[in-house]
Order: C-alpha cells, then sequence, then structure tokens
C-alpha cells in the first residue's frame, strides 16, 4: 500500500535470502502436494503417501501461523493508530523488500508477492488435507478441508490480481481488498484493506483449524484407508500379563450348560 514505512530503503543481503527461502518454501509445498497427488491415484493403498501427507500439512499449520500473527499485529498497529500509513513488522517488511529487487520502481509490489507467497503456503496445507483424505471421501475432515480450499483459492487469486496488477503497471493495486482500484490511497484505503485481509485470514484459518480436529479424530478411519492398523483404543487395550477373558458357555433350555 502506498505510503508504507521502510518500504523504500535498500533491500540487505538478508532480505533477499530470506525472500528466496520463503518462495521455495512455497514451491516445495506444492511440489509436495502435486507429487503426493499422483502417487495416490488410483486403488493402490501406499501407507507412506499418509504419512508424508500429514507432514505437509503440519508445515502448513506452521506457515499459517506466521502468515496470520502478521495480520493480527497490523490490525493492532491500525488500532492504536487509525489514521497512519499501512504498517507490516520488521521481519515481513524486511521479506517484503527482498522481493521488492524484482522491480525497485514499484515499491509496493514486493509486499504483494509476499501475501501471494504466504497464500499460497496456507493454501498448499489445506490442499495436503484433501490429498490425506483421498481415501475417504466421507469424511468431515475432507467436507472442511474442501471448504477451506475454495475459500482460500479465492483469497489467492485475490492476491494473484493485486500483485499481477502493480507489475503490469497499475498505478494501484487492483482487487476485492482495493474494491478494483476505486477507493482512492489514504485513511480509507488502508482501513479496508487491512481488515479485509484480516477478516479473510481469520475465517481461513477456523475452517482450517477444524479440518484438523476432525482429521484427529477421523485419523483411525483415515488411516485405515491406506491399509494402516488404527491406534488400538486405551479402554479395550488389555494390560500386559492380564489373563485372556473367559467365554461362559452358553445356557441350553431348562437351565443346563448347552454341550
Amino acid at each position: 500500500m502506498p505510503g508504507m514505512p521502510g518500504m523504500h530503503a535498500a533491500a540487505t543481503g538478508w532480505d533477499k535470502l530470506g525472500a528466496i527461502l520463503l518462495l521455495l518454501w512455497a514451491v516445495g509445498m506444492w511440489a509436495a502436494v502435486f507429487g503426493l497427488w499422483f502417487a495416490n491415484r488410483g486403488p493402490v493403498r501406499r501407507p507412506w503417501l499418509y504419512r508424508a501427507s500429514g507432514a505437509v500439512i503440519v508445515v502448513g499449520v506452521i506457515g499459517q501461523i506466521g502468515h496470520l500473527q502478521e495480520h493480527v499485529a497490523q490490525v493492532g498497529y491500525w488500532l492504536g493508530h487509525p489514521n497512519s500509513p499501512a504498517w507490516m513488522t520488521p521481519w515481513a517488511t524486511g521479506l517484503a523488500k527482498g522481493y521488492n529487487v524484482v522491480d525497485t520502481s514499484k515499491p509496493t509490489l514486493g509486499m504483494e508477492i509476499l501475501h501471494l507467497t504466504g497464500n499460497f503456503i496456507f493454501l498448499a496445507g489445506l490442499a495436503a488435507v484433501m490429498v490425506i483424505t483421498s481415501h475417504a471421501r466421507a469424511t468431515q475432515t475432507r467436507r472442511w478441508g474442501r471448504m477451506g480450499v475454495w475459500m482460500q483459492g479465492i483469497h489467492g487469486l485475490e492476491h494473484l490480481s493485486l500483485t499481477l496488477s502493480v507489475w503490469l503497471g497499475a498505478d494501484r493495486a487492483i482487487g476485492l481488498s482495493t474494491w478494483f482500484g476505486q477507493i482512492q490511497p489514504g485513511v480509507g484505503l488502508t482501513t479496508y484493506r487491512v481488515w479485509w485481509h484480516f477478516i479473510a485470514n481469520v475465517i481461513g484459518s477456523c475452517i482450517f483449524g477444524i479440518a484438523l480436529y476432525h482429521l484427529w479424530r477421523e485419523r483411525p478411519v483415515i488411516a485405515a484407508s491406506y491399509d494402516l492398523e488404527p491406534a488400538e483404543s486405551p479402554r479395550r487395550r488389555a494390560p500386559s500379563g492380564a489373563p485372556a477373558p473367559t467365554v461362559k458357555p452358553s445356557a441350553a433350555p431348562g437351565g443346563s450348560p448347552a454341550v
């Protein structure tokens, strides 16, 4: 957003390195998602795909925690400085400057690329929920994962529009969060955009959290769909050294045991 402090300073080597590593994080996650999806096709069940998909989901959770805290910090700053230019945390500002080396004539391009990258890391985590439930399509986990993919997919298109419009030379970013470029730069645009993306990320994070809750509850069913033995319930597990349960003979009519 225009007027954002710190964006006109030159990027350091650490800024560039951080930007590259974050981009590799996003690319690596999507490579993993597509690779797991491809390997998961067909009737053959491969147990390692269950664990690998779970690992991608965990990485997506870590990425979204960082992404969401940035939006929480921006809203917190806005509450204390509602009439000030838009603000980002120091680490986000550094990453944005690292991305801005793509075209230094567009001071907000780095910020747009940063948020696009963060959104796609989040979306990859949600896509991994769909991959892990490929053979358990009737689960609540898949239902909420699908909902999250749809929502974050739309959010991703929003960020793609914002990024491309700035990159291609528009005088302001074009997207839903700028009312397609119709809101003039200033306090109104800052307020609308900060809260728009904050609410979108909170809703998306809640959907992700509910999907993870159901994934935990339905993990025996989902694991079994990969021919993995579900963990035995502690209530049903016999203690070590306990005698085997005895089976009483059924009684025949008249009260005598059946032979």
